[in-house]
């Protein structure tokens, strides 16, 4: 298991508001980002998540999944990461797709769940109930998985913060995932890698996701990357 500490100062300026990722509709997938076909055989990456995952409110071609795919095969992986987020999903919501959304041929699965979870109030303890089993089979399928960790709005309350925060650390030492620990490590509060909301990252913010994410999720590929032809540091 790998783990990145977060960078988490002035989270509170972006997580105070209860309408961060809890939005009704969501926009409309984007078309993979057209970029050169690498050679040997292809790695399949899901990103299977929430809003943030789906790319709500940014053009197309710039959500996470599609400019992680553009990074990707730009550093020569012959990899395609298709877009599972659901906008305004929250764990529960995850684990009743999962089997649909994540297909058993995925190598490597991105596991970015729980911001609405805490936004509603759900209890924590069924937070972590569906991430454990989230976890469970997609490890028990023989997948590779990077578990991106989310950190609790601050107006819950500090019991409520303590009880949610703790669950990402913990699981992730109980699977052999790698860990991730802030998915908007590096965006949150940034005020110019974020949509007009304050709450989704623009088009800006996701590259600097992918950019922090991808030496992670080559790392996670090891041999995979290696034996299917692309580069690996």
């Amino acid at each position: 298991m790998q783990c990145f500490q977060p960078l988490v100062g002035r989270l509170a300026i972006v997580l105070t508001a209860l309408s961060w990722l809890a939005v009704g509709a969501a926009s409309p997938t984007a078309a993979q980002t057209s970029s050169p076909e690498p050679e040997g055989k292809t790695i399949e990456i899901v990103a299977f998540g929430d809003s943030l995952t789906q790319g709500y409110g940014v053009d197309p071609g710039k959500a996470f999944p599609e400019q992680l795919q553009a990074a990707l095969r730009k550093d020569g992986l012959n990899a395609t990461v298709e877009n599972a987020g659901v906008s305004g999903d929250t764990t529960t919501g995850g684990l009743s797709r999962l089997d649909w959304s994540v297909p058993q041929s995925a190598d490597l699965v991105i596991v970015e769940l729980g911001a609405n979870d805490a936004l509603r109030g759900i209890s924590p303890e069924i937070t972590r109930q569906n991430l454990d089993e989230i976890l469970k089979r997609l490890t028990e399928r023989g997948q590779k998985v990077v578990f991106a960790g989310m950190l609790a709005p601050p107006n819950m309350g500090e019991d409520y913060a303590r009880s949610f925060n703790t669950i990402y650390p913990d699981l992730a030492q109980q699977y052999p995932v790698t860990f991730y620990p802030f998915f908007l490590e590096g965006v949150a509060a940034e005020a110019g890698l974020n949509q007009a909301d304050g709450m989704h990252p623009n088009a800006d913010g996701v590259a600097r996701i992918v950019d922090r994410m991808k030496p992670v999720i080559e790392e996670a590929l090891g041999e995979t990357a290696t034996a299917d032809g692309g580069a690996s540091d």
